[in-house]
């Protein structure tokens, strides 16, 4: 029985998405409306090429992970990667999944964030500073660097009287890597994890935007 799907998405790009999306058709359709002669046209072949693009950038790229496949949903691609023929799940400025046969998939829907890194970085420097005074009984930092400060938190951010968090701090989207790595490591021998990698380009999107684009050159030629 195939287990429901864990689903990754960028909320950072879903929003930035939803935003440009409103701007083009509050433009576009001003244009169409209250323009003249081949301004509405022009309009239109815009509107025609540039929203397919940002419905591909942002709103479209989703990971999902179950125990038998990775399926990376990308801007123009559908990749579905059973594990057994996952070989690592690589970050660094990008987060990518790289196969057997050595192809490296990005992960468009996990994005890197390196001021995420920075700060979680920052916390668990903090955290390893308040776990190490309370070993060696000390009180811990307070909330602006000193001890016993501003009362209520300690120098990680936590509410005195309460343990500093075990485990390290981490970026989101490295959290989502480390949950995508367990899947592999314990399914990859599993049976129904076993398969091809199979690659689908996502036609429903680049065709409107070639036709856009099309469109928008033979307006421009003839202007």
């Amino acid at each position: 029985m195939t287990t429901p799907d864990r689903i990754y998405r960028s909320s950072a790009g879903i929003a930035g998405g939803v935003l440009l999306l409103a701007i083009a058709a509050w433009l576009g359709i001003d244009a169409i409306v209250a323009g003249h002669g081949r301004t509405p046209w022009l309009a239109l072949a815009t509107l025609i090429l540039v929203v397919p693009l940002v419905v591909a950038f942002t709103l479209r790229p989703a990971v999902h992970a179950n125990e038998e496949r990775l399926r990376i949903r990308n801007p123009f691609r559908v990749i579905v990667v059973p594990w057994g023929e996952a070989a690592a799940l690589r970050s660094g400025y990008s987060n990518e999944v790289v196969a057997k046969s050595g192809t490296k998939y990005q992960l468009w829907a996990v994005p890197v964030s390196l001021r995420a890194r920075k700060r979680a970085a920052r916390q668990e420097a903090r955290s390893a500073a308040d776990r190490s005074a309370e070993a060696g009984g000390r009180p811990r930092r307070g909330g602006f660097g000193g001890f016993g400060g501003m009362g209520a938190l300690g120098g990680g951010g936590y509410p005195r009287g309460t343990a500093a968090p075990e485990g390290p701090a981490r970026a989101e989207a490295d959290k989502i890597m480390d949950d995508l790595r367990e899947l592999m490591e314990t399914k990859g021998e599993a049976e129904s994890a076993q398969g091809e990698v199979t690659v689908r380009w996502a036609y429903e999107v680049a065709g409107p935007a070639l036709a856009g684009a099309l469109l928008l050159a033979i307006l421009l030629a003839v202007g």
